[in-house]
């Protein structure tokens, strides 16, 4: 009995112990996640847009990173290959059929990232995340268009609210005569490749087996081929090879750090993910956006009016609105399917 009760007296601090070394994980992963993305957009902002480097190629930046993810995914199969047991990568190899195969996601994911690059160039970080807000508004147009999937009107009313935020954000711009309509046609276009890039992934990651990461591979491989030509024709070439800055190794490291960040962010998004779950991911991508355009704001010494930060509260409430309603859909759907499986129906 006395073995018994101190074995008992014992487990209330092991769970304990187990609890808060658990929440000091997702704490680490959480802020790990912070500190990549808002790393990563203020990097490509200097690169994109910095009047210290006067560096007018936003297609060559977007290539030169998918290089360095291309590179990263060498290696991380080869020390996945050296240390099974630590490094835990799928094994890559080059399929010219698989290549194909993913093909039409990767023409997607060029716009992707590029119309994103682009967005940021022509807009301040601080609007970057209203500018490219739209998202969620065409991932329910296009689930409707091309899978057929209806939504619900608490979801519609989500959608309404990211869009007068969008607007209100837009217009508050113009107001403070910051306003770019470049920027901002590149941040509807960015939100749109966002969402057929969701769409087309799930059509394709069965040609891959499964594997983000494989995708990751090929997706990059196929950007670095297809962006060579638009370098050519659109003149980047000429003026990276007219730029001052060429033989700087400081402007390689930053260009090589912008890439490792790039690469990153898969990673430590399918990190938080796991440690968490998706719907956390949501709320910590979008409590994530409120500090990155704080930091903007403070960062440039940006002075803003009441209704601009009222756009942001609107676009990012709405986002998250959004998510907590089909979170609670998918509960729903769940539980239904549970019941008429435990019921024989």
């Amino acid at each position: 009995m006395a073995l018994s009760g101190s074995t008992d007296s014992q487990d209330p601090e092991n769970k304990e112990e187990t609890f808060l070394l658990k929440s000091m994980k997702i704490a680490l992963v959480v802020t790990l996640y912070w500190f990549v993305s808002i790393t990563m957009v203020f990097l490509n902002k200097y690169l994109l847009d910095s009047p210290a480097l006067k560096l007018d190629a936003p297609l060559f930046v977007t290539f030169f990173q998918c290089v360095v993810t291309v590179v990263l995914c060498w290696c991380m199969n080869i020390l996945a290959m050296l240390c099974p047991g630590s490094v835990d990568f799928p094994s890559i190899k080059f399929d010219p059929k698989v290549s194909r195969s993913v093909l039409p996601l990767s023409i997607v994911f060029i716009g992707m990232i590029t119309f994103n690059n682009l967005c940021l160039k022509y807009v301040g970080v601080a609007f970057y995340n209203v500018g490219r807000s739209l998202t969620t508004v065409f991932n329910v147009l296009m689930s409707y268009l091309i899978l057929k999937q209806t939504t619900s009107f608490q979801a519609l009313l989500c959608c309404g609210i990211i869009i007068g935020g969008f607007w209100l954000g837009v217009d508050q711009e113009d107001a403070h005569g910051n306003l770019s309509w470049i920027g901002i046609a590149f941040g509807i276009l960015a939100s749109l490749c966002v969402s057929l890039n969701a769409i087309f992934t799930k059509r394709v990651l069965p040609a891959v087996d499964g594997s983000i990461w494989r995708l990751t591979y090929y997706n990059n491989i196929n950007a670095c081929v297809l962006f060579i030509p638009f370098i050519i024709i659109l003149g980047e070439l000429r003026t990276i090879y007219n730029f001052d800055k060429l033989g700087n190794l400081d402007f390689w490291g930053i260009m090589i750090l912008g890439g490792v960040f790039g690469f990153a962010i898969g990673y430590v998004t399918g990190l938080q993910i796991k440690f968490t779950s998706p719907l956390t991911h949501n709320v910590s991508g979008t409590a994530k956006a409120c500090a990155q355009t704080v930091l903007a704001v403070s960062y440039y010494n940006e002075k803003k009016t009441f209704l601009w930060w009222t756009s942001n509260v609107m676009v990012l409430g709405g986002s998250s609105a959004y998510t907590w309603v089909k979170a609670q859909a998918m509960k729903s759907n769940h539980e239904i399917k549970q019941s008429k499986s435990e019921s024989g129906v």
